[in-house]
């Protein structure tokens, strides 16, 4: 009697558990959905499949689901996850299968097997057409079936393994599109992911090495040897058999779930009623599958010469890979489900809280509080850019800083006429990540290095002959001129470059200004996130104020750059006139010398012989002597130095003066002007208020969606939660 009363009690707390787990499946499924449609920070447990091309990888999906739908065979064959949210119904005959929406995964269609198949194989086909021929986003199918299991599991694309040649670029390229789709799904924790390999040698590690770079120790994977039917003929003795059915740790780093390898067979072959088809239903290919199991079984037992243990039995075949997927995944649904209820609390809250700031921006779309968002932000962006000039250490070097190496790439190097750069090791700070005022100061403090070094370029007797020309009135040469119009002509050459490279440098690293005083903003919430019309109006106008801005300031520079190398002014021009002396003293000695010789008994030549034999030298003779050679010489030295000096000076003066300054006091009033200008012509064309008032009702509408769907995920949750709770108590005794 006892037994009999216990039986219905047994049968209650059965179909009690049955509807609780279904109840259980369906809101993890629903949960799902919503973390791939909203991109919400969590996500449900699920069985995520990978495996290369060649491992069988979509045929154990079938195998596991109890029917065939998916394109199998060889090649790529699928370019999008397809997600299966399986449910077991023993009312299903044929599977009952629906096909959620692309755009909104809270509407379903129902479709048959062969819709899912076309639908699966124009995506396919699509892909394979584009660019990026692989898709993250998920095909989502829910099932029920009398063979399905409790089981949600995402099918990835299958991994390639291309040769390394460049013949093969295109499918080593494909190759490292799949592995960075399936690394990204791998990467969500809630996963169980199902390695498959198809070796007979776990030293290969194909699936593995991709899994261990996401999961190391395997302690939520579960390995999967497949195609086991193929393996057991190709073992010779049973101590082969042996180490594969229990590698050794050694073989198999790490704690993986389960403890050992499932091992599975598929029997090939397509359901359906053509010449070509195996199975005439999809029965037919559930009992093959069953028998291929024991088939395996025995032939395991023959090579052994030996009974297999429960426990290895308990890993040899889908059934039991689907049973103990099915037990994993429940338990962690129901491990789970305390820590999903506050995360859908929290998200319920981030919902909540966006619905409000989407009305009261709704709200505040009126031309009177834009105009003084534009006023206040047009202030704020000020007091950054003026922040970042000064100095400042808030925003992030490594992001936005630039090495010397760096700003030469980006802003262009200062090059000389022989085409060699300054070794950029031997500026200061050259190696640091530097913005703004300090990299304002550090690309100025390079120019002054390099153009203070530059030397007079080498002057030729030619072109000391051609300068000498000819007086229109008289034939004789004056050498002063001839310096003066080398000079001008090689200082001209010399550093106008360094003049457009300045200019270029300077606005490269005043525009960089621009996103880091944005990021500052954002990093304050004072960003006006929406208004893109309005933002690329206020870059627009700060670039093209740099732009001219710098431009009126080198020609600045330029007028006197042509003025100091038009007119040689010996005050300016000569600086160093110790030097010149003493170098025209020492000429002048060599010059006497040669002329008095060796005789001892003659005191010295009268001044008046001196300079007659200086001008019969220089001025009355056209053979250039290497005495008027080295005066030539010592003058061009001498004013090119001078207009070296000159030009050094006025240009970083004029820089900071006419282009830094501008900055800060010309600046606030040119963005202010263009600000108000643009309010009074037309605010729509400034922040777009039409296109922003669609952007936002279709923002809330989608918010109002979100947050429906995550209360009544959340009610669902509690529920479950509670029924788990009473249950636990009214059976646990």
């Amino acid at each position: 009697m006892a037994g009999e009363e216990s039986s219905p009690d047994s049968g209650i707390k059965k179909m009690d558990e049955l509807e609780g787990q279904w109840r259980l499946y369906e809101a993890y499924n629903e949960l799902h959905g919503l973390a791939q449609e909203f991109d919400t920070p969590f996500d449900a447990p699920a069985v995520l499949v990978v495996g290369h091309q060649t491992d069988g990888k979509s045929a154990l999906v079938e195998a596991l689901m109890g029917f065939q739908f998916n394109h199998v065979g060889g090649g790529t064959k699928t370019r999008r996850p397809i997600t299966l949210h399986m449910k077991y119904n023993p009312d299903c005959d044929t599977p009952l299968c629906h096909l959620l929406s692309d755009s909104d995964p809270s509407v379903s269609h129902e479709k048959s097997l062969q819709d899912i198949q076309a639908y699966i194989e124009a995506e396919n086909m699509r892909l394979e057409k584009e660019t990026c021929q692989f898709s993250a986003k998920e095909i989502i199918i829910r099932i029920e079936y009398k063979y399905c299991p409790n089981l949600t599991i995402i099918d990835t694309p299958g991994l390639v393994a291309p040769a390394p040649s460049r013949k093969n670029r295109a499918l080593q390229a494909q190759a490292r599109a799949v592995e960075t789709l399936v690394r990204v799904k791998m990467q969500h924790r809630e996963f169980i992911i199902l390695c498959l390999e198809d070796c007979n040698d776990w030293s290969n590690a194909t699936t593995r090495r991709v899994v261990m770079q996401i999961d190391p120790e395997l302690s939520r994977t579960v390995v999967v040897a497949t195609k086991l039917d193929t393996k057991i003929p190709q073992f010779a003795r049973a101590s082969d058999v042996e180490v594969f059915l229990s590698p050794p740790a050694s073989t198999l780093d790490g704690f993986m779930l389960g403890d050992s390898p499932f091992f599975t067979s598929v029997p090939s072959g397509r359901v359906g009623f053509g010449p070509e088809s195996v199975f005439r239903s999809n029965d037919e290919f559930k009992q093959a599958i069953s028998s291929r199991e024991m088939e395996d079984l025995v032939a395991l037992e023959e090579k052994l010469g030996r009974a297999l243990s429960k426990q290895e039995r308990s890993r040899i075949g889908i059934n039991s890979l689907r049973l103990f997927l099915e037990e994993l995944l429940l338990k962690r649904y129901m491990d789970s489900v305390p820590s999903i209820i506050p995360l859908l609390e929290k998200e319920y809250r981030s919902s909540t809280r966006k619905l409000s700031e989407l009305d009261q921006q709704l709200s505040s779309l009126n031309e009177a509080k834009l105009k003084e968002k534009g006023r206040t932000f047009h202030d704020l962006f000020l007091t950054k850019l003026s922040l970042l000039l000064k100095g400042t250490v808030i925003a992030p070097p490594d992001k936005f800083g630039e090495t010397l190496q760096d700003e030469r790439v980006n802003g262009g190097a200062f090059i000389g006429s022989d085409g060699l750069q300054f070794p950029h090791k031997l500026i200061p700070n050259a190696g640091m990540r530097l913005y703004g005022g300090a990299q304002y100061h550090r690309a100025m403090a390079e120019f002054r290095f390099v153009v203070g070094g530059i030397k007079c370029p080498p002057i030729t007797r030619e072109e000391i002959v051609n300068a000498c020309g000819v007086e229109d009135i008289h034939d004789g040469t004056n050498y002063s001129r001839t310096a003066c119009v080398i000079a001008v002509a090689k200082a001209r050459d010399t550093f106008e470059p360094f003049l457009h490279q300045l200019g270029c440098r300077l606005s490269h690293i005043l525009k960089r200004l621009l996103p880091i005083a944005v990021y500052l903003l954002q990093k304050e919430g004072e960003y006006l996130s929406g208004h893109d019309v309005f933002l690329r109006r206020v870059a627009d106008a700060f670039n093209n104020f740099a732009e001219s801005t710098e431009k009126s300031c080198r020609e600045k520079c330029m007028e006197d750059l042509v003025s100091t190398t038009r007119y040689v002014t010996w005050s300016l021009h000569n600086k160093n006139r110790a030097g010149l002396r003493q170098f025209l003293d020492s000429f002048g000695g060599s010059e006497q010398s040669a002329i008095i010789g060796n005789d001892s008994n003659m005191s010295t030549q009268t001044t008046e012989t001196r300079l007659a034999d200086l001008l019969d030298s220089t001025l009355w003779n056209r053979r250039l002597a290497p005495s008027s050679e080295r005066i030539v010489y010592a003058l061009v030295q001498q004013i090119f130095h001078g207009i070296r000096e000159y030009f050094l000076a006025s240009t970083e003066l004029k820089f900071n003066c006419f282009l830094l300054m501008p900055v800060v006091d010309k600046l606030p009033a040119m963005l202010r002007e263009d600000l108000e200008s643009a309010f009074e012509d037309d605010l729509d064309t400034v922040f777009d208020i039409t296109t922003l008032q669609h952007s936002v009702v279709q923002d809330k509408r989608q918010t109002e969606i979100e947050l429906k769907r995550v209360q009544k995920l959340k009610e669902k949750f509690r529920y479950i939660h509670e029924q788990l709770n009473s249950q636990q108590a009214m059976f646990g005794q």
